[in-house]
């Protein structure tokens, strides 16, 4: 049956991905990926198992939720956001370390918890800024029958070579947990994100949290071959009609595409519903037969119209909104976002085939 939307995702491309970050590491370095947000869009549980298979040690989520949707895994799981009460409940059912930086939510915690205690070197999310704060958090959880899984934080600026801002946090989360090895030995120190993985071996510790890379997506949003990172995602539709466009003739809502000369308009059916953005109306290009056509009109809740050139084109044929030739980053950009945004936005409505 031809989808009228698919997203296929390559999980060897997720495996090699991975074995590439790997041998960027540091000695003694381990990797660690992020699944959260149904890895990225691509499927947490899939691509947690392609990871796994190319070297992960770790597998970080944000949610309880997410890590109870993981099910057994061969690796550790760690919830990195905050928990109410209800959701401690389902993440420890799940077997999960989670995250703290609050004395009050360790000592709610059961014997045996593992806890990654996070300091905010200068995020501004979650996380105490006091480094004395912190270590108090870490003795909580010794005192309370818990182990310190983790001394962790999370860089602002990684993807901006060449921002000072980087070093500031490096030095300050050096400074807290480097002395803190020998007093809680079971810690792994980590810090490091896709771009700081990439940037800086000095941010590696003894653990990384790579999440978008593994994916094949540029955390500096350029180019992701120029990393050596392979995308894993493809988004396709089909061509559903075509039509001939007379002069003065329009497509879409509000006419936002009025024909100045004779023309030939292909309806593709995907849509806004499916996470192609109402913004690229007018604003966007998509493969049909290897060739860049523009998307004209307003993209609407289920199509998106597409200006053809002289070679045409056949009911059935497929359109590439995102794949080879046709990257994420671009219509990232075109959008004024990011490549994770691009690729978390695509909805459930949308199949997902792993291959």
């Amino acid at each position: 049956m031809t989808e009228r939307a698919l997203a296929r995702v390559d999980l060897g491309a997720i495996t090699r991905n991975c074995r590439r970050l790997a041998r960027e590491l540091a000695d003694g370095s381990r990797l660690g990926v992020v699944v959260k947000a149904d890895g990225y869009g691509h499927g947490a549980r899939e691509a947690a198992a392609a990871a796994v298979e190319g070297g992960a040690e770790r597998l970080f989520v944000a949610t309880a939720r997410e890590a109870a949707a993981l099910g057994d895994q061969p690796v550790p799981v760690a919830v990195m956001g905050a928990l109410m009460p209800g959701e401690l409940e389902v993440a420890l059912a799940a077997g999960a370390e989670v995250t703290a930086w609050d004395r009050d939510f360790v000592a709610a915690l059961p014997p045996g918890t593992r806890v990654h205690v996070k300091l905010d070197t200068g995020m501004g999310r979650l996380g105490t800024r006091d480094p004395a704060e912190a270590t108090a958090v870490a003795d909580a959880v010794v005192a309370g029958g818990g182990t310190v899984a983790g001394l962790m934080s999370h860089f602002a600026t990684a993807d901006e070579r060449g921002d000072a801002f980087f070093g500031e946090q490096l030095d300050r989360f050096r400074a807290w947990a480097e002395p803190l090895r020998e007093r809680f030995p079971d810690a792994l120190l980590h810090l490091a994100n896709s771009a700081g993985t990439l940037r800086d071996p000095a941010c590696h510790f003894d653990l990384v949290r790579c999440g978008v890379a593994i994916y094949g997506l540029d955390p500096f949003q350029r180019d992701a071959a120029a990393e050596e990172l392979e995308p894993a995602l493809a988004l396709t539709s089909y061509v559903a009609a075509v039509k001939p466009l007379l002069v003065g003739e329009s497509v879409g809502y509000g006419r936002r595409f009025v024909a100045e000369e004779p023309a030939t308009i292909a309806t593709i059916p995907i849509g806004y519903g499916d996470g192609v953005r109402r913004a690229l109306t007018n604003n966007a290009e998509v493969l049909i037969g290897g060739e860049r056509r523009p998307v004209v009109g307003t993209v609407s809740m289920d199509n998106i119209t597409v200006l053809l050139g002289a070679a045409g084109a056949q009911v059935g044929d497929e359109v590439v909104l995102i794949g080879p030739g046709l990257p994420a980053e671009e219509m990232a950009e075109r959008l004024g976002t990011i490549n994770y945004e691009i690729t978390c936005g695509l909805t459930a409505r949308v199949p997902r085939v792993h291959g």
